[in-house]
């Protein structure tokens, strides 16, 4: 698969969200899954709300704050993004654990054939039950996901209120340290 192309991970039915991805990244992202703002837009994390674009700004990954319209210029930073599971919903609490399963199996491929330096899963809960880790923390993971330096962080969803912009800030940022 190259980069930008549209077909599932298996080369299967294409994604409602394409993936942003290149060999050898700094960085891929990988979201729960597409809210349903984001299928109808073709681009990742275009739900209002969604703090993802704001973090990666103030955490000094990209030079200004990118729309939601501008995913590919990722790429320019080293930064890519995919999805854990390919299904819009409304919430990730819809997604059943055999989708998290099958789209953790399918990620770790995903990953061990475009080698980014570090892969960032972004929500915990979704970390545990993809890849059968109940307990596991936020931050770097003993276990390497593809051969690759693997983190769990905070989801940037509207939705989490756990964790404050700025919160989600510091930690993005740290994951290219």
């Amino acid at each position: 698969m190259s980069a930008g192309v549209a077909d599932g991970p298996r080369g299967g039915a294409a994604k409602p969200v394409p993936d942003v991805l290149a060999p050898d990244l700094e960085l891929l992202f990988c979201g729960i899954n597409p809210s349903l703002a984001s299928a109808a837009g073709g681009h990742h994390f275009a739900r209002p709300g969604n703090r993802f674009w704001p973090a990666l700004h103030l955490a000094g990954l990209t030079p200004r704050r990118l729309a939601p319209e501008e995913d590919r210029e990722l790429l320019r930073y080293g930064l890519g993004v995919t999805n854990l599971v390919d299904r819009p919903t409304r919430t990730a609490a819809e997604l059943s654990p055999a989708e998290l399963r099958d789209g953790a199996a399918a990620l770790a491929e995903l990953v061990a054939r475009y080698r980014p330096r570090v892969l960032a899963v972004l929500g915990i809960t979704a970390y545990r039950a993809g890849f059968s880790r109940p307990g596991a923390v936020l931050g770097r993971q003993p276990e390497r996901i593809g051969g690759v330096e693997t983190w769990a962080v905070p989801n940037p969803s509207g939705l989490n209120a756990h964790h404050q912009l700025a919160d989600l800030a510091r930690i993005y940022g740290a994951l290219t340290g």
